[in-house]
């Protein structure tokens, strides 16, 4: 119950936001300090200070002398330094530079290591490849599919455009699993739900010029 076991949940459950508001006239140790406060004290100094140094960030500085990328550090460590069973993370890696996004991915690699749970939202496809399990997809404020990730990269479609020396006739790719979407001049867009290698084999006889596949 949130209301009658705030303090519990509080413990268990570390929440990144997408818009972090924090208090610009305290130090980052100050505010790391006051909410690890309001979780009951769980968080250990020395983990505190190992997350600071992992991330680069520098915890004596008043917080409104930050860029936007300190900011997101801040709140980082405050999801993570309690060690929660549930990290909820909004948009984790906005606003860092790439060895930083790194490292935020390895932490969440770690703790779902560790057998906790993370829900992360994210619309970097490429982050949610390489440290999701299983994938949700909100469409117009509605989850429309849940899948597990090595399935939905198996049942990807390819759009695939292909400039051609001598143009195939309409409904060359039909049997092959793919669906033309447009043709222009000597180009052709096709979409692939099937075997990409059979449709470029086919495709070859008409002399490929050039290929863009997304």
């Amino acid at each position: 119950d949130c209301q009658k076991q705030g303090v519990e949940i509080r413990r268990r459950v570390g929440y990144l936001p997408g818009e972090l508001n924090l208090y610009p006239h305290l130090r980052a140790r100050e505010f790391l300090g006051m909410v690890n406060a309001v979780r009951g004290g769980t968080a250990e100094p020395a983990y505190i200070d190992r997350l600071c140094e992992q991330l680069g960030l520098d915890a004596t500085r008043r917080m409104r002398t930050y860029s936007r990328g300190n900011k997101q550090k801040v709140g980082l460590v405050a999801a993570f330094m309690g060690k929660p069973d549930l990290l909820m993370l909004d948009e984790p890696t906005s606003g860092l530079d790439p060895l930083v996004q790194q490292t935020v991915l390895d932490m969440v690699r770690n703790a779902r290591a560790d057998g906790r749970t993370v829900l992360l939202s994210s619309h970097i496809l490429s982050e949610v490849q390489v440290v999701c399990d299983r994938v949700g997809i909100i469409r117009d404020g509605r989850l429309v599919a849940t899948e597990r990730v090595e399935d939905l990269i198996q049942a990807r479609l390819h759009r695939v455009t292909m400039r051609f020396e001598r143009m195939p006739p309409a409904g060359a790719f039909d049997a092959l699993g793919a669906r033309e979407v447009g043709r222009l001049d000597q180009t052709v867009t096709l979409e692939v739900r099937e075997d990409l290698n059979r449709v470029l084999s086919e495709a070859v006889q008409y002399g490929v010029l050039e290929l863009e596949t997304q």
